[in-house]
């Protein structure tokens, strides 16, 4: 497993440069298509939803359309729902979880609630099957003043129109074996700093705010992905992925301190999904089946309130 003394890239105890910086750049390699997964699903929608392009990315003769997908009977009474996923674009079933979603169940809910639903934040990330964006930065840190990334700046600006109004948001992520093995080893030698392995929790798991705790919406969550999926457990320090479980397979995080894609629409109701798809206890259908139970019980809890 790599540390920080053996990442192929940088000086230990040294943080990068424009050196390093341009040596990563040059080991990211187009694996797969936005156009092809990403866009042509967002066409096949357009039928049953309004396609908007919220901003547009360049990075060396590569451009990106950003776009989110809203219901088409947008009604200002009622409840709006903030989708999103990609925010990491290595991050599958995040990605896919917004389309399946909007595929076969968001109709269930139409006259309910207002969605906006965008299924890759960072679609350079997406087809290097990477964390972080062009610039070695990671848009789920980047949702705060200061913040570095394009891709996050340009969501944020699209949903704060409607602060005060966002009922909900989920932000679909995973944790995978890779950000044990790549991301995290690399994060610590772009830092200078030391690689500590946490471990990967087996199963799903979800985040609240520790800011703004909502302990019962996601038990609603867990308890629904748990008839998909099984559940992460504890260690046996009691925790998940090096923090304090609250409850079975919850944890916590200072959502806007961190800058984190779910603290961006300011909701009273805000969940990170964590679905592990390197488990040998689920398959990749799985996990996009995981990631849409837990829209659905996150809606079904708004909907009783």
């Amino acid at each position: 497993m790599n540390t920080s003394t053996n990442y192929p890239i940088g000086i230990p105890g040294q943080p990068w440069g424009a050196l390093e910086l341009a040596q990563w750049r040059s080991k990211q390699t187009k694996l797969r298509s936005y156009a092809r997964d990403v866009l042509s699903a967002v066409d096949e929608l357009a039928d049953r939803f309004n396609a908007q392009t919220y901003g547009s990315i360049a990075y060396e003769g590569d451009q990106y359309s950003l776009i989110a997908l809203e219901s088409r009977a947008w009604r200002n009474d009622l409840p709006c729902v903030l989708i999103t996923g990609g925010v990491h674009g290595y991050e599958t079933s995040g990605v896919q979880g917004v389309l399946r979603f909007l595929q076969t169940h968001a109709g269930a809910y139409e006259g309910r609630v207002n969605f906006l639903a965008v299924p890759c934040v960072s679609p350079w990330a997406y087809e290097r099957i990477q964390r972080w964006n062009f610039d070695a930065v990671d848009p789920n840190r980047s949702f705060r003043e200061g913040g570095r990334a394009e891709e996050s700046m340009a969501l944020t600006r699209m949903v704060e129109p409607l602060r005060g109004q966002w009922a909900m948001h989920l932000d679909l992520h995973e944790t995978t074996d890779s950000d044990e093995s790549e991301f995290r080893p690399a994060l610590a030698a772009r830092d200078g700093k030391v690689f500590e392995p946490c471990g990967i929790p087996d199963g799903f798991y979800v985040v609240d705010d520790s800011g703004n705790p909502k302990t019962a919406f996601h038990e609603a969550i867990i308890a629904a992905v748990e008839r998909v999926t099984h559940i992460a457990q504890s260690d046996e320090k009691g925790q998940l992925i090096g923090s304090p479980a609250v409850k079975r397979g919850i944890i916590q995080y200072d959502m806007k301190g961190l800058g984190l894609c779910a603290s961006v629409s300011n909701a009273p109701f805000t969940c990170t999904t964590e679905v592990y798809p390197d488990s040998p206890r689920t398959t990749p259908q799985q996990c996009i089946a995981a990631q849409v139970a837990a829209v659905c019980a996150a809606l079904e809890f708004l909907a009783r309130r």
